[in-house]
């Protein structure tokens, strides 16, 4: 792939398949590995765009048409985004998901590290987050996020094991994230989907 140590940000993004923003996301979010030179320009390690490429097909994804800042986009579906490393708990996410009979497009990640390479190449609508996970947690996930031009357009809802004290003894989270806590509120999480679903068609039809 490449015969040196670093590589620029731009060529990161082409042999990993991204535009040029994802692939700051990455530099940003820790993800990819990178130093400033004295002009200011990043270098990233190659070691982590090889890294990057082996681990993020672990994020499972379905297929979409079209593109929207150079990534892939279908206007007639609505992009779901849940991160939770419990298994059982995104078989149950699925399984309740995949019965409301919707146009929709779901995808996983186990943690916010591969929550933000999904973020990156999908650009979801919605993020289920948990917060508690190991690696990165939901709480660096967002707080990530909150500071990237990837947040916006992106609705964020939390639904979490802890309670609202513990929460804001970690930092809490910024406002306009709504915070929804376990067992999971399917019927709460279809409500936001459908008002989203409405929004959506009602852009679509102009």
């Amino acid at each position: 792939m490449f015969k040196r140590e670093f590589c620029t940000t731009r060529e990161a993004a082409e042999v990993l398949g991204v535009s040029l923003r994802t692939a700051q996301l990455w530099v940003d979010s820790g993800i990819l590995q990178a130093w400033k030179t004295e002009g200011g320009h990043r270098r990233i390690n190659v070691d982590s765009v090889e890294k990057l490429m082996r681990t993020g097909s672990s994020a499972q994804s379905g297929n979409v048409s079209g593109t929207k800042a150079g990534v892939p986009v279908d206007l007639t579906r609505l992009k779901i985004l849940v991160v939770e490393d419990d298994n059982t708990l995104i078989k149950l996410y699925r399984t309740y998901i995949g019965s409301w009979n919707l146009p929709l497009q779901i995808s996983t990640a186990l943690n916010g590290y591969e929550a933000l390479i999904l973020i990156g190449r999908e650009q979801p609508d919605l993020m289920i987050a948990d917060l508690s996970m190991p690696g990165m947690d939901g709480f660096q996930m967002i707080r990530t996020l909150a500071g990237s031009s990837f947040r916006e357009g992106m609705e964020i809802v939390v639904v979490t094991g802890m309670e609202d004290e513990t929460i804001a003894a970690q930092g809490g989270l910024p406002e306009n994230i709504k915070i929804l806590h376990k067992p999971i509120p399917f019927v709460e999480l279809r409500t936001m989907v459908e008002a989203m679903m409405a929004d959506r068609a009602a852009l679509v039809q102009g």
